[in-house]
């Protein structure tokens, strides 16, 4: 069973529709049986770090989320979800999970030297490190939906899975052992994002 974590924070339903039309079982969740019961676990999210670790903290969900990654239960963060995986973020004081070595940044471009926006917001190039992983057999136009105005910097080189640039290189996906997490929103990057969700869910 592929458990979707609702703790008031993500785009559950398009995550669990595209997951259906699929073929995987799938169901929201956030109570104790729930996780337990997970034979994979995503924490989607949008909107500010602190909100998201206040709402997990208030359902009781981090000790029981860690001890399913640590048992080596595969885990998918999306967007603020990828970033709560960290130790923190500038956008806010509350701790992350911690789970990833790193925090969360503003995106910061020297005046006069860029005339993008921030939101990074629409359609961008991925280009995998890895692709034995989640990009395996993904073409190489494949672009994915972004709306943030954080990334994550990683302590540690090696938990980047893939990369993209807006202004200069920012990590889009992370991949640690059994713990993954996208910057990018698979369930609004149609059917690049179909078939990367696919291959979380067929592992």
């Amino acid at each position: 069973m592929i458990t979707i974590v609702d703790y008031g924070m993500g785009n559950v339903g398009s995550i669990a529709n595209m997951l259906k039309r699929s073929g995987f079982e799938v169901r929201l969740g956030s109570s104790p049986d729930d996780i337990a019961e997970a034979s994979k676990l995503i924490l989607p999210g949008v909107g500010s770090f602190d909100a998201g670790m206040e709402n997990l903290h208030r359902l009781g969900l981090p000790p029981l989320l860690a001890k399913k990654v640590f048992n080596g239960t595969r885990f998918l963060g999306i967007c603020l979800g990828m970033q709560l995986l960290f130790e923190g973020s500038e956008e806010g004081q509350q701790p992350g999970l911690g789970w990833l070595r790193g925090r969360c940044a503003r995106f910061r471009f020297a005046e006069g030297t860029s005339s993008l926006k921030i939101p990074h917001m629409g359609w961008n190039d991925v280009r995998p490190v890895h692709r034995d992983s989640l990009f395996r057999d993904m073409a190489p136009e494949a672009g994915f939906y972004f709306v943030h105005s954080y990334h994550v910097v990683c302590d540690d080189a090696s938990d980047v899975l893939a990369w993209a640039t807006h202004g200069y290189e920012f990590p889009a996906a992370v991949q640690h052992e059994n713990l993954y997490g996208t910057q990018f929103h698979p369930e609004k990057s149609h059917k690049y994002g179909r078939a990367l969700l696919t291959r979380f869910a067929d592992s």
